[in-house]
């Protein structure tokens, strides 16, 4: 399915008003993957470097369940065994994406579960627990740790991830050129940053180099769960047991659970360590989109351009909305490139609530943010 097809919102701009010769909106449609996301690209280079060292499956962790499904078709597709632990909230709220994994062969769980230590603190204590990325993360690590065979695979934050999903800007760019078009604004949504970084690394070059100094690139997280715009820059684990690797990044605290939100894949206490270096040294920035906004930007898109969008999609939606409508009042062009990550045909329980007028917003409390932010480990960098 490569390359993905590079599509202009020719209807999306005439329903929101703006000047289409001068603020004009374009995305990477990475929904066309088998799976519906922009994550099978990376599962199927894990999945096929572990069959090549001998692997005999995978364990790993999902949210909204893009990843793990993307991860059960290639690994099913190269013969092997995976083992999936899905963040309860969405295991609940998403059943089409936990028949599809099943489908493919996966071994599911909801997290936190009761067949890891891991788990077994936070299941004991509330069988109900919604669960977080950073609790399934630890569950998935244990269960790789202790299955002969197996190996543990990640869907975002880390630097090979990041690097498997340059593919999607690769392609941008020459899709671009060959319309004779150049951003003026690269945007993603961000939960770990894969899908962020998959579409801006190729272009940050043009920035640093001068050949685009003006592009600006904006990732767009929940206010239910702001790692990048609330977050510390700081060593910290990637998972609530603190089994995975200390790394610099943006984080809420490895301790931090956020609210139940519909954006499964989103909810995570950290960015990537590449996506947060880049907001450190004020190459991006970061926005924050209350939940009802989002839906109502992916209802619009639906409407104009034929597409309905994932959950976490929406909120980069909702985002390009706001800057093309803003560069329009103030009689700026703007060129607004995104990334389209994911279809949401398996997200309608979302809709639905907000058709049914149950939505609602949170934004999680500062007060509550700098108590989970207390327990940070004590890394003397003079030593690294």
């Amino acid at each position: 399915n490569r390359p993905s097809p590079l599509q202009r919102a020719f209807q999306l701009e005439k329903a929101i008003g703006v000047n289409s010769d001068r603020v004009k909106i374009y995305f990477k449609c990475e929904f066309v993957s088998p799976t519906g996301s922009h994550k099978t690209n990376t599962a199927i280079a894990q999945s096929y470097y572990g069959k090549m060292e001998g692997t005999k499956g995978f364990a790993t962790e999902t949210g909204a369940g893009q990843w793990g499904s993307a991860l059960s078709m290639a690994n099913t597709m190269m013969g092997l065994k995976t083992k999936v632990f899905q963040v309860r909230a969405s295991y609940n709220d998403k059943p089409g994406r936990r028949v599809m994994m099943q489908n493919f062969g996966a071994e599911l769980h909801p997290s936190p579960s009761n067949i890891t230590q891991t788990g077994q603190i936070f299941y004991s204590k509330n069988p109900n627990h919604p669960g977080s990325l950073g609790i399934a993360i630890s569950e998935a690590v244990e269960a790789a740790m202790t299955t002969p065979g197996y190996k543990y695979a990640l869907g975002s934050v880390l630097d090979f991830v990041l690097l498997h999903q340059t593919v999607i800007g690769l392609e941008a760019k020459i899709q671009m050129s060959k319309i004779g078009e150049t951003p003026t604004m690269i945007m993603g949504a961000i939960g770990g940053g894969s899908n962020f970084a998959g579409l801006s690394f190729p272009y940050i070059k043009d920035k640093l180099t001068g050949d685009n100094p003006n592009l600006d690139f904006i990732g767009v997280e929940p206010y239910a769960c702001p790692s990048l715009s609330k977050g510390k820059y700081t060593w910290d684990y990637g998972d609530s047991a603190k089994m995975a690797p200390i790394v610099k990044m943006y984080s809420l605290g490895a301790n931090f659970v956020p609210p139940t939100v519909h954006a499964g894949g989103l909810r995570y206490h950290g960015a990537a360590p590449l996506v947060s270096m880049l907001k450190h040294h004020k190459i991006m920035d970061s926005v924050m989109v209350h939940q009802t906004k989002t839906i109502e930007a992916g209802i619009l898109m639906a409407r104009t351009e034929g597409i309905l969008p994932a959950v976490e999609t929406n909120h980069v939606i909702a985002a390009v909305i706001d800057k093309a409508v803003e560069a329009q009042e103030n009689g700026q062009k703007s060129t607004i490139l995104f990334n389209f990550s994911g279809h949401g045909y398996f997200d309608t329980h979302a809709y639905e609530s907000y058709h049914a007028g149950t939505l609602v917003d949170y934004e999680y409390p500062d007060a509550a943010i700098q108590q989970a932010m207390r327990d940070f480990p004590d890394i003397d960098e003079s030593k690294i």
